[in-house]
């Protein structure tokens, strides 16, 4: 029975590793709204998600240590998140990984707008909200809670 807990749980961060990023892309490529640097960053935990459920079936005799992987992973998940959400609320500064300044002295006509066109999004900028949050808030609960589920998952693994 704990077997089938662990492979239920395990596809459904699977699926939703998935699902996050299909609609990121899709909020991107479809919807038009451009990430901020830190938007694709929050991104890398998912597909290494991705990449560590995979792996299970591979290196079945290292599932209890990918669910502790799993956990880490999602920890900082949660912590990049938190950091991108206090730089949208303004309580925390914008950093080098935003890297909006750009120098525009002595440009040209066509090389300022050519520098608009390729212009980085600020961090701090909301360009798309669900519910009325912004997706670095609602990534910040996920994967709190699939930080959480995965580290119980780890803890709870012999027991029976």
């Amino acid at each position: 029975m704990l077997q089938l807990k662990k492979k239920i749980v395990l596809n459904v961060f699977l699926l939703l590793s998935i699902i996050a990023l299909s609609s990121a892309f899709f909020i991107e490529h479809i919807l038009d709204h451009k990430p901020c640097n830190l938007c694709l960053l929050e991104r890398v935990p998912y597909i290494l998600a991705i990449i560590l459920v995979i792996s299970v079936s591979i290196f079945k005799s290292f599932e209890k240590n990918i669910f502790l992987l799993l956990s880490l992973t999602f920890l900082l998940a949660t912590l990049l998140s938190f950091y991108h959400f206090g730089i949208e609320q303004g309580f925390i500064e914008e950093s080098a990984v935003c890297d909006i300044k750009q120098q525009t002295d002595n440009l040209s006509k066509e090389d300022l707008l050519k520098k608009l066109n390729n212009s980085k999004i600020s961090c701090k900028d909301v360009n798309f909200r669900f519910f009325g949050f912004s997706l670095a808030t609602i990534n910040t609960f996920i994967s709190l809670i699939f930080s959480i589920i995965a580290f119980r998952v780890f803890i709870n693994y012999e027991k029976k």
